[in-house]
C-alpha cells in the first residue's frame, strides 16, 4: 500500500520547530555552563541576535547598589560594526528610554521603526548613537529579564531584525535590507530573556558566595595574624609566591613539571590553602607561638629578681659578718700595739663579696647569651652547667638553686628557641589546620584544600611532619607551597627572634634542602630561573650573584 501525504508542508515547519527546540536546549546548556559575567551577557545577546537574525543588540542589568537606582549598559554587539568600540556606562531608569521603559514596567516592546515612535509614549530614541557611527536602527524588539520571583534584573534589546543574515546593515539600506519582529520572535526572546535572567541570577549568587567565601578566608588569616603578630603577612606573601610560582609550572613543557597546568579554579584552590595553611596556630598557646626567645618574657623577669635576691642575700651576710666581728672587738680590749684579728678579716670579706657578686654578674651575662635563640657554643654550654649548681638562700632562710631544672632544659636548647615539648605544640597546629578544614563542606573544585594545607611540612625524603610522607604521597601544591613558605619564613624581617635573610642566602639554604631531598629541586629551579620572589618586590644583588 502506497501512502500519500496531502500536506508535506507540515514535516517542513515540523523539521523546523525541531531544530529551533535544539537550538534553545545548546542554548540553555551553553549558560548553565557559563560562570563569567562578562562571558555569559556576550553568548545571551550572541544567542538571541542568531536565532532572531538580528544585526545589533545589547544588554542592560539593572543597579540597585544605592539610593539611585540606574541601567548598566553592559554588553553591545553590531555584526556590522564589528570594530566598533564599546565602554560601559550607566543610565538613568527612568521611562524616557526604551530600555527604561521596558525595566519599569516589566513588558515588552515591539517597534517596526524606531524613528516612527507613537508620540503619547513617554519613550524616545536617541539617535545621536545612530548619527555617531553612521548607522540605521529601524526595528527594535526589547524584552524584561525576570528572575523566579518575576523581578527585572535587566533588559535585553535587539536591533534591525534582517531579511538575510548574511547582508550588512548600513544607514542607506537600513529600511530595504531589515524586517519587523514578529510575534513569534518575541515569544522566543522572551524565553530566552527568561533563561538568561536565571542564568545572571546564578552567577550573582556564585559572586557572592565567593565574595562571603573570600572574606571569611581574609577573616581567617586575621585571626591568625592576631595571635601571631610578629609574622604579619605571612600567609598572604605564601600565597602570592605559591600561586605565582604555579603558574610558572604551567608554562614547562618537558622534565618532571610538564605533566602539571593548573586552571584557574586550581589556582584558586592552591591559593586558599596557602592563605589558609597556618590556621591551626589558633589552637596553639599563645605563649609558645610568640615566644621570642628560649625563657619567656616573664620566666626571664622572676630569674633577674632571684639574682637580685641572690646579691642582696651575699650583701647581707657580709653585713651580718662584719657586725658581728665589730661585736667581738668591741668584747676584747686590746692593747695599741695588738693588732686586731677581727679588723684584719674585714678586707677579705669584701674581697670575697665582691668575687661572689662579679661570678653572678657573669652567670647573668652567660644566661643572657645562652637565653637568644641560637646555636650554642661549647663555653657557654659548659658555664650553664656550672650555673646549674649554684644555689641562693631565699627569703625564708632555704637554700635553693638559682635556675630550676626547667630553665636550664630551656636554656640548654642547642638550636633555636623552642623545647622539644613546646616544638611538638607547635608542629600541631597542621593538624590542628586539618581537622578545622575538613569540617567545610567545600565544592568539588576546592575539595583538596584541607589535603594540601595539611601536608605543607612533609619533607619528600619522609623526614617532615605530621604524617612522615614521601614524595609519591605529597601533592604537588602542597611541595609549593613548601617552599614558599620556607622562603618567606627565612626573608621576613618581623620576627623578634631573628633577623630576615638577603633573597640570595634564603635560595642557597632552599637549595640545600633540594640538594637533601627535603624539598622538590625541580619546583625551586623554576623558583630561581623565573625570579618568582620578585612577586614580592625582593631582588637579588647582581654582584653577589655573579660572586
Amino acid at each position: 500500500m502506497k501512502i500519500i501525504f496531502e500536506k508535506p508542508e507540515l514535516f517542513h515547519n515540523f523539521d523546523e520547530q525541531a531544530e529551533l527546540i535544539e537550538k534553545l536546549l545548546d542554548i540553555g546548556t551553553a549558560l548553565s555552563g557559563t560562570q563569567e559575567l562578562s562571558t555569559l551577557l556576550n553568548l545571551i545577546l550572541t544567542k538571541s541576535r542568531e536565532i532572531t537574525w538580528s544585526d545589533a543588540g545589547s544588554v542592560y542589568l539593572i543597579d540597585n547598589s544605592d539610593n539611585n537606582p540606574k541601567l548598566l549598559f553592559k554588553v553591545a554587539q553590531n555584526a556590522s560594526l564589528p570594530n566598533l568600540s564599546f565602554k560601559e556606562f550607566a543610565i538613568p531608569l527612568t521611562p524616557r528610554s526604551l530600555a527604561g521603559y521596558v525595566a519599569l514596567k516589566s513588558v515588552s516592546l515591539n517597534i517596526p521603526d524606531a524613528y516612527n515612535l507613537p508620540e503619547h509614549e513617554p519613550y524616545q530614541l536617541d539617535r545621536s548613537f545612530d548619527e555617531n557611527i553612521s548607522y540605521r536602527t529601524r526595528s527594535v524588539l526589547v524584552v524584561p529579564m525576570q528572575n523566579r520571583k518575576g523581578e527585572v534584573i535587566g533588559v535585553l534589546q535587539l536591533i534591525n531584525r534582517k531579511i538575510n543574515p548574511d547582508v550588512a546593515i548600513t544607514a542607506e539600506n537600513a529600511v530595504e535590507m531589515t524586517q519587523p519582529y514578529s510575534i513569534w520572535e518575541e515569544r522566543i526572546l522572551r524565553s530566552l530573556a527568561s533563561q538568561a535572567a536565571i542564568s545572571i541570577e546564578r552567577n550573582h549568587l556564585q559572586e557572592s558566595i565567593e565574595h562571603l567565601f573570600e572574606g571569611f578566608v581574609r577573616t581567617s588569616v586575621q585571626v591568625i595574624e592576631a595571635r601571631d603578630p610578629c609574622t604579619f603577612g605571612h600567609s598572604e606573601r605564601v600565597a602570592e609566591l605559591a600561586v605565582r610560582l604555579s603558574q610558572e609550572v604551567n608554562t614547562v613543557n618537558s622534565g618532571s613539571l610538564a605533566p602539571f597546568c593548573f586552571s584557574e579554579r586550581q589556582l584558586q584552590e592552591l591559593r586558599y590553602a596557602a592563605l589558609l595553611h597556618d590556621f591551626g596556630k589558633v589552637g596553639v598557646p599563645e605563649a609558645i607561638l610568640t615566644k621570642p626567645k628560649k625563657l619567656y618574657s616573664l620566666q626571664l623577669e622572676v630569674i633577674r629578681h632571684r639574682f637580685a635576691l641572690a646579691q642582696r642575700t651575699l650583701e647581707l651576710e657580709c653585713t651580718q659578718t662584719k657586725y658581728e666581728h665589730l661585736l667581738q672587738h668591741s668584747a676584747h680590749k686590746l692593747s695599741p700595739e695588738t693588732e686586731c684579728q677581727f679588723c684584719k678579716s674585714i678586707p677579705e670579706l669584701d674581697t670575697k663579696l665582691s668575687e661572689s657578686i662579679a661570678k653572678l654578674s657573669q652567670y647573668w651575662a652567660v644566661l643572657l647569651e645562652a637565653n637568644e635563640p641560637r646555636v650554642l657554643a661549647e663555653d657557654p654550654l659548659n658555664h650553664l652547667r656550672e650555673l646549674a649548681q649554684m644555689t641562693y638562700r631565699d627569703l625564708d632562710g632555704q637554700i635553693k638553686p638559682l635556675l630550676t631544672s626547667e630553665e636550664i632544659n630551656q636554656l640548654l636548647v642547642e638550636r633555636g628557641n623552642l623545647t622539644p615539648e613546646e616544638r611538638e605544640k607547635i608542629e600541631s597546629h597542621v593538624s590542628y589546620t586539618y581537622e578545622f578544614l575538613k569540617q567545610i563542606p567545600w565544592t568539588n573544585d576546592l575539595k583538596n584544600i584541607p589535603t594540601i594545607a595539611y601536608r605543607h611540612h612533609e619533607k619528600l625524603d619522609g623526614t617532615g611532619y605530621p604524617l612522615g610522607l614521601k614524595f609519591p604521597e605529597i601533592p604537588i601544591q602542597a611541595q609549593i607551597i613548601t617552599i614558599a613558605d620556607i622562603y618567606d619564613a627565612l626573608t621576613a624581617g618581623d620576627r623578634p627572634y631573628k633577623s630576615g635573610l638577603p633573597t640570595v642566602t634564603a635560595l642557597k639554604i632552599l637549595q640545600q634542602e633540594a640538594a637533601n631531598n627535603k624539598i622538590n629541586a625541580d619546583c625551586l629551579e623554576l623558583f630561581k630561573q623565573r625570579k618568582v620572589y620578585e612577586v614580592l618586590g625582593h631582588t637579588i644583588d647582581v654582584v653577589m650573584e655573579l660572586a
